[in-house]
């Protein structure tokens, strides 16, 4: 039996995770389960009762097969949990939830300028400053008495019984924290929020140990440590600044899955006035406090919307030669798609998406979304002043078409992929052990044989026609 193994929970928007890894970072099992979305009649939340039952037998299963002595929770950034006397006090938002109309103009009121905290105005609940005031509106009293934590903290309290806060978390978006006063934001102050949140820890802090009970249901240590927790795209940034090429100078990750997010460690001082404020960039915070300049769009959950659920096919290593053989076709007659098909998010939030001449072929269809992912994620790594060095991770770095067509965009910047499955994972290890150095190495991406060139110029003429149009 393995000792001295660690355990990471990744909660993300769409999937559950959780993985067993050797004491020298090296994974041993992983599980996950698909999150449903919950309803309770008056806004969505997310699946507190189905992630933890799953949660609880996944451990017990885990401790069959190693000594465990640490866990670490990761979570995304837009959900906040509020317990009071040992408990919920009341189900966290589904950030997909619709926000009424007067609910969204009354907040417009109370939030900070972009310029105060780095948090653009985003669609429905991204922000998770609207979920808290919208709460606080329909349900008076509900925070009372209760402590705020970020959603991968509630994990940790979960697991734990520890309250915490985290910067990563706090700081994506939520309109809640200024990055550059280090501080929560003075909305946050006045409505009362930022004395109700857990004390603030450092992402990679042991805050305490597994809970009794919990020990008892699954088989585990009473004495495992419990950590703090980090927001998921910015473990994913810890995880790539374990490779060489990513230690110094200015260096981008893109992180790939429901998101494609963009987050960019300048190498020279960077201004939020800088940043397009109506087009999906923002300010986020890395583990260590330092402002980190970010752009996104749902690339994911686009290409799902353009072809189907079975994603894997634009990304499974078999499938690769027939979607390059598709892209001078695609090319050469300018048939491409327009943003965007997930409206309200990324750099054209406003645009109606849609093919121009969209081509009967199968495998053609599916290398016009990579296309189209490689494109938006291009304007994104502009709109953050990216440059040198790019690292695309998780899910689609093994859609070849996406990647190749990325390089072949940017041909004055270093493009690179890492083909592991579990960065997110594997940098908040790194939290827990900074020395542990990636299982896998960099690939430096060759650009593709077609000149991108003017399909690009056309594209990027024509989306922002529609985005005007819109």
């Amino acid at each position: 039996m393995e000792q001295n193994a660690s355990i990471v929970l990744d909660v993300g928007k769409t999937m559950s995770k959780l993985s067993l890894w050797t004491s020298a970072g090296e994974p041993i099992c992983r599980e996950s389960r698909p999150n449903e979305r919950c309803s309770t009649g008056d806004f969505d939340v997310l699946d507190v009762d189905g992630i933890t039952s799953w949660l609880v037998d996944t451990l017990k299963s885990f401790s069959e097969k190693a000594r465990v002595t640490k866990i670490i929770p990761v979570a995304h950034g837009a959900a906040f949990a509020a317990v009071r006397d040992g408990k919920l006090a009341c189900l966290p938002m589904d950030y997909e939830t619709r926000i009424p109309q007067h609910i969204a103009e009354a907040y417009e009121a109370e939030r900070d300028s972009f310029g105060v905290t780095g948090s653009p105005r985003l669609s429905e609940g991204l922000n998770a400053g609207v979920q808290l005031y919208w709460q606080q509106v329909e349900m008076p009293g509900m925070f009372d008495g209760a402590t705020l934590m970020p959603w991968a903290q509630y994990w940790s309290w979960f697991l734990s019984g520890v309250d915490s806060s985290e910067v990563t978390s706090l700081g994506c978006h939520t309109d809640l924290w200024d990055p550059v006063q280090s501080d929560y934001s003075p909305m946050a102050k006045r409505l009362g929020w930022a004395s109700a949140f857990a004390p603030k820890e450092f992402a990679g802090n042991a805050i305490g140990m597994l809970r009794p009970e919990l020990a008892a249901l699954t088989g585990l240590s009473d004495r495992v440590k419990v950590y703090c927790g980090i927001h998921d795209s910015n473990a994913a940034l810890v995880a790539a600044r374990a490779h060489e090429e990513m230690a110094d100078g200015d260096r981008t990750v893109l992180s790939t899955g429901t998101w494609f997010v963009a987050m960019r460690t300048p190498g020279h001082p960077f201004s939020i006035r800088a940043l397009p404020m109506d087009r999906d960039c923002l300010l986020n915070v890395d583990a260590w406090n330092e402002p980190i300049p970010s752009a996104r769009f749902m690339g994911g959950r686009e290409i799902e919307t353009l072809i189907g659920i079975d994603t894997r096919r634009v990304d499974i290593r078999p499938d690769q030669p027939s979607l390059l053989e598709a892209v001078p076709d695609l090319v050469s007659k300018g048939r491409m798609l327009l943003p965007t098909f997930a409206q309200g998010f990324g750099p054209y939030p406003d645009g109606s998406g849609r093919w121009v001449d969209m081509p009967e072929s199968w495998f053609a269809r599916r290398s016009g979304a990579c296309l189209y992912a490689a494109m938006v994620s291009s304007v994104c790594l502009d709109m953050i002043g990216s440059q040198e060095t790019i690292l695309v991770e998780g899910r689609f770095a093994e859609a070849e078409v996406i990647v190749r067509a990325l390089a072949s965009l940017r041909p004055n910047d270093a493009v690179y992929t890492c083909h592991a499955q579990n960065d997110v994972s594997f940098g908040a290890l790194r939290l827990i052990n900074p020395v542990l150095k990636s299982q896998t190495e960099l690939i430096r991406v060759k650009p593709l044989d077609v000149d991108l060139t003017g399909y690009f110029r056309d594209w990027k003429r024509l989306a922002g026609n529609v985005n005007s149009a819109a």
